[in-house]
């Protein structure tokens, strides 16, 4: 299991932005560029990093930078936190088949994260009684992650019955729920309530179109033992590698409505700005296919990184994107944090 400092941290609910790739305009890794961007989540108030996972590329694998990247952010945390005298949560992205995931668990874990998030899109094929193998493996190594991830971005529909085997798991510690899918989102919840574990495993929303309602609601499901509540804590998002200082005040707002008898006025107003300032950076007029660039934009424009370039040259901006991140900007700029980032960008390149 991770230290109690870090299970009860997840458990409150943290900002925990999946980390992106720093390139050069020629394509090479950007050290100096990918430290600031770690230096920018630690001064935004993160509580977490999520390295390696899809807003990373999962191409680091074929291109020798998945070690490179994870230990870079390591380190640039732990002085981070050292400096300012915080703990940050390391969660690490493990793919492949069993044998690839088990040794990026070792090696997640040798390094110093606290968890490995699983990806299963590499097991397409698999029985879910071979895809509980697969997660038991990697949980033997590290405490686990599970990860619903949008068949979009390289994931795999789910069945409720495999997430109720999976919230056995005794290593399980968190779930992020990025189905972008109301139907499949609630199967994941109501696992978690019948297993009689919802106060253990700690729920983190990837469903980058519902950030806030996520937050917000108070899901309720009846079981065998009686009515359930569950909550979702947190967020570990793609959306949240952008625009974070903003992120972090946004979630302590849901917070503090969760303990008022009434929603705050505007609230609901806001996750709505938050969906469609989303649509454009995630490019879902085009099925997500700029996602990562279009991230990879917001942070070009603030100076964070030199490039929209990735790894795969299939990702890339769609046309008619760059357009819409100027329309949201320039209409919620209540979302954005770029005085914040002007504010401190020098001292994060040094």
């Amino acid at each position: 299991m991770p230290p109690e400092w870090a299970l009860q941290a997840l458990r409150s609910g943290l900002v925990i932005p999946a980390h992106p790739l720093a390139l050069t305009a020629n394509g090479e890794f950007d050290e100096r560029r990918q430290r600031a961007l770690t230096r920018y989540y630690h001064a935004a108030g993160a509580g977490g990093l999520a390295v390696g996972v899809h807003t990373t590329q999962f191409e680091i694998r074929q291109h020798g930078l998945y070690e490179p990247v994870l230990r870079l952010a390591q380190e640039t945390v732990s002085r981070c936190d050292a400096q300012s005298g915080g703990k940050t949560v390391l969660i690490a992205g493990i793919v492949g088949a069993t044998s690839q995931a088990v040794k990026e668990a070792r090696l997640a874990q040798r390094l110093g994260y606290h968890a490995g998030m699983l990806s299963l899109g590499a097991l397409r094929q698999a029985s879910e009684t071979e895809l509980l193998d697969h997660c038991r493996a990697v949980a033997s190594e590290i405490p686990l992650v599970g990860f619903y991830l949008q068949p979009a971005a390289g994931g795999r529909l789910l069945a409720y019955s495999f997430w109720r085997r999976m919230v056995e798991i005794p290593n399980l510690v968190m779930i992020k729920v990025a189905p972008f899918n109301r139907y499949q989102t609630l199967d994941v919840l109501r696992a978690v309530a019948e297993s009689g574990r919802a106060g253990e495993i700690a729920l983190y929303t990837g469903n980058d179109d519902q950030i806030i309602l996520d937050l917000l609601t108070e899901f309720q499901f009846q079981t065998p033992s009686g009515p359930v509540n569950v909550h979702i804590a947190g967020g570990l998002l793609g959306q949240w590698a952008c625009w974070t200082k903003r992120a972090v005040e946004i979630l302590e707002i849901v917070k503090d409505a969760r303990q008022q008898e009434m929603l705050p006025k505007g609230l609901l107003t806001l996750a709505a700005q938050l969906t469609e300032a989303n649509a454009a950076i995630f490019d879902a007029a085009n099925g997500f296919a700029g996602s990562i660039a279009g991230v990879h934009e917001v942070l070009r424009r603030q100076g964070l990184l030199e490039t929209t370039r990735c790894l795969n040259p299939v990702e890339r901006l769609s046309p008619g994107q760059v357009e819409e991140i100027d329309r949201v900007s320039q209409a919620y700029p209540h979302l954005t944090d770029d005085e914040f980032v002007a504010g401190r960008l020098v001292e994060w390149l040094e």
